[in-house]
């Protein structure tokens, strides 16, 4: 585990925790163990504190910190690697990680820029590992049921869309404080839109553009880099020549008191039908003296996450940000162990082939992605509305901004 923050909290120590009483298990592989026996970060605080814990204490790991606890970490034995470090920090690890023989998940986005992920996918090739990437909301039981009537037919030729996340201020301010100077809430959580509408809705369309505007001055100076909330639109083609746009509005300033401490709205327009989905508004309501809405959620979203006292007796904890995890392990299990050792390329290619979370099917969700910092960085330099367009004649992504002639090429190839 290399990062070993609040998103290992949330969902990899689940997994975890919950290997540590069986196996993995299918019909191809048998019984696979897992276990977590290694974690880097920066200062080795939070595992030491996990390590004394009780929970801790049934799953013990090399604890490594400091400047080298990457390298430690893929000395130590290990046969793959989570990496769960601030976006722009997932990169180097990933690279070190799959250079060195391992298999990878990255939280996402996975990197930052398609030389990053042209790099990744290259290395990953070369190994013989599998590199993917988590898009949890991809399991959410409400875009699975979206995705399957779109491929189904029962909606019809997406328009248009509106996606909205907005976290709270103690997200900027307290959890992410040490990480969020110079970045944006769009990057860091407007990816899981972006790859739930280029998966759902393709493949048979093009993405043709990129915009993006925000605001700043509440976790950061109002002309300096660090954006509040971000409102990002892009444009698919399909092969009608019709175009779909979508805007994604994401914010880390929303009040801690907020009901819905994470709010998540989409709406997708179709010739025939409208898609509407609100965690809150699908999910519970829940009030306790004193516990709410700090230590408790006035809308908690078990979907994504809950720990249960089962009906007969078990204590669980389950929903698709933990499932979309063993999923990873199951695919590992499946290239190590499902078959002969001869047909280890096929199985490999097998896994490679699922455009969910493969990185390299994740070559549109990575352009909008550093188009995106592209476009804010200008922004912040003064020169706000730019657009990217996308393999036009100038290249695979080109910047133009506003009253310049000269378009900034950001990646030649065709994206």
């Amino acid at each position: 585990m290399i990062g070993f923050g609040m998103i290992f909290d949330d969902t990899y120590r689940p997994v975890f925790e919950a290997q540590t009483d069986g196996p993995l298990y299918s019909r191809l592989t048998g019984p696979v163990d897992v276990r977590l026996t290694a974690a880097a970060s920066r200062t080795g605080i939070r595992a030491a504190r996990y390590l004394a814990s009780p929970a801790g204490r049934r799953v013990p790991f090399a604890n490594f910190a400091g400047p080298n606890a990457t390298a430690n970490l893929l000395a130590s034995g290990v046969d793959a690697v989570c990496v769960a470090t601030p976006d722009d920090r997932h990169y180097d690890a990933a690279r070190a990680a799959i250079n060195a023989g391992k298999h990878v998940l990255i939280e996402k986005p996975s990197v930052l820029a398609l030389g990053e992920l042209d790099e990744l996918n290259r290395l990953a090739s070369e190994r013989g590992v599998l590199a993917k990437v988590v898009y949890h909301k991809l399991a959410d039981p409400d875009h699975k049921k979206l995705r399957t009537l779109y491929q189904d037919g029962v909606l019809s030729h997406v328009n248009s869309g509106y996606c909205s996340l907005l976290e709270p201020k103690s997200i900027s301010g307290g959890q992410f404080a040490e990480w969020i100077a110079g970045r944006n809430p769009a990057t860091y959580v407007a990816v899981h839109y972006l790859k739930l509408i280029d998966f759902s809705f393709g493949p048979n369309w093009v993405l043709d553009r990129v915009s993006a505007t925000g605001q700043r001055g509440l976790v950061g100076p109002a002309n300096g880099s660090t954006w509040d909330s971000v409102q990002l639109q892009i444009v698919y083609r399909h092969p009608d020549a019709r175009e779909a746009a979508f805007d994604v509005h994401t914010s880390w300033v929303t009040p801690d008191n907020f009901p819905g401490y994470v709010e998540q709205e989409v709406q997708f327009r179709f010739d025939n039908a409208v898609w509407s989905a609100h965690q809150r508004k699908r999910g519970v309501e829940l009030t306790v003296e004193n516990r709410t809405p700090g230590e408790l959620k006035y809308t908690p979203n078990y979907h994504y996450n809950g720990t249960f006292l089962e009906p007969w007796g078990e204590r669980s904890q389950r929903g698709y940000g933990i499932e979309i995890i063993e999923r990873f392990f199951k695919e590992v299990a499946f290239v190590e162990y499902g078959g002969s050792p001869d047909q280890r390329p096929a199985r490999l290619a097998q896994m490679r082939a699922l455009a969910y979370n493969d990185l390299s099917a994740d070559r549109n969700c990575v352009a909008i992605v550093q188009a995106l910092e592209a476009i804010l960085a200008r922004a912040a330099g003064g020169a706000p509305g730019c657009v990217a367009k996308v393999n036009g004649p100038a290249g695979g992504l080109v910047l133009y901004e506003p009253g310049s002639a000269k378009p900034l090429v950001l990646y030649e190839g065709r994206v």
